[in-house]
């Protein structure tokens, strides 16, 4: 279910997301949508992490393997040409976001199910409806926001209390005031 249209991530704001969630080395990282593959491919050069994407385009599935056989990441970076929904991610210590809102409500369920506690998640301007996140970083004068979360069911969702309805579109949004 193709759930967000591509945009790319300007490279610094990729390098960024991944500093932010601290990454040791040989964590797996999964990238929700991995488009051309940037960020998969900064995340195994730079932070030699082990990467698996998921990307259900043909189109951005060869762009991106391309890319991978060029760079010889072969044994870094595998990606998935399919439905993020249908790959279970549950081995993640990281995983990355540039979809928008409503896929990141989408998605949401399959992240609360299938994570352990502890791993980051880490979205490029849209936030997870439904939960607190752990930092956000307001980036530049273009508006680019980072938002980390680090997944522990006891701590990560917003209280029922501080949220309220929104007639128009259904869904429930953090009060305001």
């Amino acid at each position: 279910m193709n759930v967000s249209p591509f945009v790319e991530s300007p490279t610094y704001v990729v390098r960024k997301m991944l500093q932010l969630v601290e990454p040791k080395p040989d964590e797996i990282l999964y990238d929700m949508g991995s488009g051309d593959g940037r960020i998969l491919i900064m995340a195994a050069k730079e932070f030699q992490l082990r990467c698996i994407g998921i990307e259900i385009r043909q189109d951005l599935f060869k762009r991106s393997m391309d890319e991978v056989r060029r760079l010889n990441l072969e044994s870094r970076i595998k990606i998935i040409n399919g439905d993020f929904f249908n790959v279970n991610i549950s081995n993640a210590d990281i995983v990355t976001l540039y979809l928008n809102v409503l896929a990141n409500e989408k998605l949401r369920p399959k992240l609360e199910k299938e994570l352990r506690i502890g791993t980051r998640v880490v979205s490029h301007d849209y936030e997870i409806r439904g939960w607190k996140p752990t930092k956000i970083v307001k980036d530049d004068p273009i508006g680019h926001n980072i938002y980390l979360y680090i997944f522990d069911p006891a701590k990560i969702f917003v209280p029922q209390s501080s949220k309220i309805s929104h007639p128009e579109i259904g869904h429930r949004l953090p009060e305001i005031f």
